[in-house]
């Protein structure tokens, strides 16, 4: 099936973009890799091959586009990807599907992954705030997460929760 590189997606690809909760080793994160390339080969929407790459960033962050100039995904087969990075969490020791977090990266540069709640108190405490960077997890089109997926805090969504507590 038409397995793409990522780069090679049009602007307008829809995409996915998903987060470890914790970091990923080199190990297992060859096991993620395998995996999802093995399932993006044979992806498909209503019998139709998918043309799907996806990228792989910071040892955590995962994103999957199709192409939906030659075919969507339809709701079964985005339920399909769902199952697939479900099934490997087992083998990971971490959630790959938890969208309740929220990603920061500190001042040394490493990232973080904390509730909502958490981030908004780490905000009250001054230790984030408009210029920390965050990774937005939202995007849903190539074009948008080629531009930058991680963004200032004041940026993006999450500047609701610096003002919350």
């Amino acid at each position: 099936m038409p397995t793409l590189a990522f780069s090679a997606l049009p602007a307008e690809s829809r995409v996915w973009l998903f987060g470890a909760a914790a970091p990923i080793d080199d190990v297992d994160e060859q096991r993620v890799l395998t995996t999802v390339d093995q399932f993006l080969a044979g992806w498909q929407a209503h019998g139709q091959p998918l043309y799907a790459g996806r990228d792989w960033r910071d040892g955590r962050f995962l994103a999957i586009g199709v192409d939906t100039s030659r075919e969507g995904a339809s709701g079964c087969s985005v339920d399909g990807l769902f199952r697939a990075l479900k099934a490997i969490e087992g083998g990971i020791g971490t959630t790959l599907l938890d969208h309740s977090l929220v990603y920061y990266r500190d001042g040394a540069g490493f990232v973080h992954a904390v509730s909502r709640d958490d981030f908004a108190l780490l905000a009250r405490d001054g230790h984030v705030g408009p210029d920390t960077p965050v990774m937005d997890l939202s995007i849903t089109d190539a074009g948008a997460y080629r531009a930058g997926f991680e963004r200032r805090a004041g940026d993006s969504w999450h500047a609701a929760l610096l003002t919350t507590h």
